[in-house]
């Protein structure tokens, strides 16, 4: 059994290695230790479970509808977990088998579609268990069907931000990036990445997903089918383009030169140090050499700054919340809330970073940066005096005691983001440039209220969409495409609520980004590919860009004398903010870290179903009213009659936004979003009342879903059991609307 140096990793080996069955340890169904060009056979015994009549059973067709299940909803890659030790185990989500099947898939999509052109795509990881496999499998299968594979040199590893950037510049078909964001350990996904180096919308996913099914049927009918595997030292596996660019390095430092980091001269003038911890390891390797470049790396401390896939034990216990000892995994989001067995809320990731004995030397008014294993999130802190208590508890500002007279402040991404997003419109303003075009931001329905106002008061129009930042880059391709067909015009899309955002000529994107860690800036000139495809925005994420804008507010801070929290107080005053306070309930209807994958199985399949009943009950209800089944007072009287201790007399209005129920009021909202790829609901709320969007998105959220005699009454059983395609169909609706489908051409490349 592998071993590791930390016990609790240890027990998690253990635990996995007790519950793997023999005939998945001797498994050896695809052996990439052979570095030759070899192939091996899917056979119809794979199909079909395991068992004593059938010892070749892998159930891959339980795993295929699975898959393919998640394909159509996945908001960021199909994920899931996998067997950290045997990774060909088909029994989990995420596995070896299935990922050279969704390749190959890729792979047949690809050449079909661009028969007789050079195909090349990258692929890249961060430091979850078996990445490096995987990456090798992904390149090896694809040079196999003549595609060219570009990897870092050595397979190192890339953040997703990179590999996103990467496919867009060097104009590449797409990309693959093995990642599961923040989630625990054990989950790992293939990111898919297009040509404009966004994640795959549900109609890209389920092109390869309709493949896999050609290759089964194949298999039911003949009994097999061959796989090709080429030699490790393939040349369609090419890291020297890689080696040539710098990682991509330069470009991108080009790139923030053009926006963010136009002038740092504020920064390299600071006297103290900003401190940045790499949950993973992975941030370093490429954020070092970026800093490095744009001479302000000497303006950093760093922590846990070694590779690790179990992330250095960050957000791991021998406890689960309910006090059981067995291992837990809290993920790696370090905003994420939990409650003591007493009731007391606590930071579990934060907790475990040990900050208290990690910042003990550190000064006062250090502002500490967390970023995630793939280094897209990135959550800002702060050390404060603890005499700033009373202010902080004022505007909703989280905190830990580090000592008698120090705290550290968690800011919430949508308090963060609403710094470094005013801080950013103050410097166009103040280099003059800001009046040179109209200005939007794109922003999901689940982040802040305080944004929308924010926005507002300050001329910036806003689109409001789905969660997942392929939605984001969704609308940016929209607001592209009109821009390059009719630059003179005034630019208008629809927002997911049903309104229709005029941006004006020319506009430019200020910023976009999500309540759960994600940002991106634009920049003020159209961003060009090597060969001339333009954007007003990169496609993903990136803590990089993040960390760049919270170092210029840092150092403006510095010269001010003043702490994050008096720089936010000053915002909501300045702009007449109300909204606040924003919050977000995570109910998880399982132990997502349970070893047993059968015990897991039906864990999962019970929750999706108390998951389902909880969105059905508000779903129905939003999509009732699109339908003109039954009116707002009505929905009105159903919450009011099933949550006696709520009041719901100044609902204003009840929206299916794409993959949630949006509830509008007077003063606050609350939107109710199961998640897409797990058992598990996210109930979000901001409002002026802190206590009062506490109480709504915990109730509502925890909500078991029962259908009461009123929502019965109003609504049969048919309408409800088919509200949840009905809501689909008009999601795929605002998709599609004015979308951006051109072609991608693949150029004659020069590198």
């Amino acid at each position: 059994m592998k071993k590791a140096t930390c016990e609790l990793e240890n027990q998690l080996f253990k635990n996995v290695f007790d519950k793997t069955p023999d005939y998945i340890k001797n498994l050896n169904l695809i052996n990439l230790d052979n570095e030759d060009e070899f192939s091996f056979t899917l056979k119809k015994t794979h199909l079909y479970p395991h068992s004593e009549d059938n010892p070749e059973g892998l159930n891959l067709l339980e795993w295929f509808a699975n898959y393919a299940k998640e394909a159509k909803v996945s908001t960021a890659g199909i994920r899931g977990p996998q067997n950290i030790l045997y990774p060909q185990d088909t029994r989990f989500p995420i596995n070896l088998v299935g990922i050279v099947l969704a390749t190959l898939a890729k792979a047949l999509v690809a050449t079909d579609k661009y028969r007789g052109k050079e195909i090349r795509k990258l692929a890249g990881s961060e430091v979850r268990y078996n990445s490096e496999l995987y990456l090798d499998a992904i390149s090896r299968i694809q040079a196999a069907q003549g595609i060219k594979t570009l990897t870092p040199k050595e397979r190192k590893t890339i953040p997703i931000w990179l590999a996103s950037f990467l496919a867009f510049k060097l104009d590449l078909v797409g990309g693959e990036y093995i990642t599961s964001s923040h989630g625990i350990s054990v989950k790992t996904a293939t990111k898919d990445l297009n040509s404009q180096g966004s994640q795959y919308l549900p109609e890209e996913s389920l092109e390869f997903v309709d493949k896999i099914q050609e290759i089964f049927d194949i298999i039911e009918k003949e009994g097999s089918y061959e796989i090709k595997v080429s030699a490790k030292n393939n040349p369609l596996i090419d890291e020297s383009v890689m080696e040539k660019i710098n990682d991509g390095i330069d470009l991108y430092v080009e790139y923030l030169k053009s926006g963010v980091a136009e002038n740092l001269d504020n920064v390299k003038k600071m006297n103290s140090k900003l401190f940045i911890e790499c949950v993973g390891g992975c941030a370093y390797r490429t954020l070092s050499r970026v800093l490095d470049k744009l001479e302000i790396s000497d303006k950093y401390i760093w922590n846990n700054t070694q590779e690790d896939p179990f992330f250095h034990s960050i957000g791991k216990y021998d406890t689960d919340p309910k006090g059981n000892k067995v291992f837990y995994d809290y993920s790696v989001d370090a905003t994420v809330l939990a409650k003591r067995r007493n009731g007391e809320s606590f930071f579990p990731v934060i907790e475990s970073l040990h900050y208290e004995r990690v910042l003990a030397d550190c000064q006062m008014g250090m502002i500490v940066l967390i970023t995630d294993p793939d280094h897209d999130r990135l959550t800002v802190c702060q050390i404060e005096a603890a005499g700033n208590i009373p202010m902080l508890d004022e505007f909703g500002i989280s905190y830990i005691k580090l000592d008698e007279n120090r705290i550290l402040t968690v800011y919430s991404a949508n308090q963060a983001f609403l710094m470094l997003m005013d801080y950013r419109v103050k410097q166009l303003k103040h280099s003059g440039k800001f009046k040179n075009h109209p200005r939007f931001m794109i922003k999901t329905t689940a982040s802040a209220l305080s944004w929308d106002e924010w926005a507002k008061a300050n001329d910036i129009r806003v689109i409001n969409v789905p969660v997942g930042f392929k939605e984001i880059a969704n609308i940016m391709k929209k607001v592209e495409l009109q821009i390059k067909n009719n630059p003179n015009d005034e630019v208008k899309v629809d927002d997911v609520f049903g309104n229709t955002i005029n941006l004006g000529i020319q506009p430019r994107m200020i910023f976009g980004g999500e309540e759960s860690g994600g940002m991106i800036m634009g920049s003020e000139d159209l961003i060009e590919s090597l060969s001339g495809r333009k954007a007003i925005a990169m496609r993903e994420k990136s803590a990089t860009e993040a960390i760049i804008v919270a170092s210029s507010l840092a150092a403006k801070l510095e010269e001010e004398n003043k702490t994050l929290s008096e720089y936010l107080a000053d915002i909501f005053e300045e702009n007449n903010i109300i909204a606040k306070y924003d919050v977000r309930e995570d109910i998880s209807y399982y132990n997502e870290s349970e070893p047993d994958i059968d015990k897991l199985k039906v864990a999962k399949i019970e929750g999706e179903k108390q998951r389902t009943k909880n969105d059905l009950f508000y779903l129905s209800l939003a999509i009732g009213i699109k339908e003109g089944k039954i009116s707002l007072n009505d929905v009105k009287e159903v919450l009011n009659d099933a949550f006696k201790e709520l009041r719901f007399d100044n609902l204003v209005d009840v929206k299916f936004v794409g993959d949630g129920t949006y509830l509008k009021f007077s003063d606050k909202y609350v939107e109710i979003r199961p998640s897409g790829t797990d058992a598990k609901t996210k109930a979000y709320s901001g409002g002026e009342q802190l206590d009062d969007i506490q109480r709504f998105s915990r109730i509502l959220g925890n909500y078991s879903g029962d259908r009461t005699d009123l929502h019965k009454n109003l609504l049969t059983d048919e309408f409800y059991n088919n509200s949840k395609e009905i809501a689909l169909n008009h999601y795929l609706k605002f998709v599609e609307k004015d979308a951006n489908n051109e072609e991608f051409i693949i150029p004659e490349y020069k590198i």
